[in-house]
Parts: structure tokens; sequence; C-alpha cells
């Protein structure tokens, strides 16, 4: 089963930046649809974001539409969630998890990283 692995989360001021990265050693990761979720303490966890393989398919929760873009690079196995004009909001530990097929869903994810935290400060 793949494995996947999140990195770049840190402290951020409110407006500014950062990339998130997920990547898995398994040559299947790139067949694999992968979804962003953030969970921020005392809430439920929720789907951020979404990148299908093939046709690189893109979903994003309303909550982020428009300062959030996930890409994938099929050359190192990696995909991106580069977020911007970030929000206290915002805060939260950010999962990467994947999930065969193509379809776009936010739900049947079945493999999860450990996640990164994320902390936007006002």
């Amino acid at each position: 089963q793949v494995q996947p692995v999140e990195s770049g989360g840190g402290l951020v001021q409110a407006g500014g930046s950062l990339r998130l990265s997920c990547t898995a050693s398994d040559r299947t990761f790139s067949r694999l649809t992968v979804g962003w979720f953030r969970q921020a303490p005392g809430k439920e966890r929720e789907f951020v974001s979404g990148i299908s393989w093939a046709e690189d398919a893109t979903r994003y929760a309303d909550s982020v539409k428009g300062r959030f873009t996930i890409s994938r690079d099929y050359a190192k196995d990696t995909v991106y969630l580069q977020m911007n004009m970030l929000k206290p909001e915002d805060t939260a530990v950010y999962y990467c998890a994947t999930r065969p097929g193509a379809a776009l869903t936010i739900l049947d994810y079945d493999s999860w990283g450990q996640g990164t935290q994320v902390t936007v400060s006002s």
C-alpha cells in the first residue's frame, strides 16, 4: 500500500504563502488520485483539494478556491498544494491521502500520510 509523506508545513503570517508537498516511493503513486485534507483542533477533518491522475482534473473546497492550487509533477512523483493568501482559519494539520482510480471524490481515500502542521498567525 502506498504511504504518502507530506512536507512543507510551518508558521506563516496571515496573507503569506506556503507550499506543501506529498510524495511516495511507490511507483503506483502516479496512477492514484491524491487529495489534501485538513483538521483543525476540535473540528472534523475536511477535504481541501484533490487531483486525479491521467487527466489531472482538480477539485477544491469553496473555502480555498482562488487561494490554493493543487498540481502534480509526474517526473518527481510529487503532488503540491500551493497555498496563498493564508488566513488564520487555515490553521490545521494537513494530510495527504490517496485513492485508486481517477474519480475526484472526497471519499474512499485509503492511504494517509502523517500530516504536516500549518499555522497562520494573525
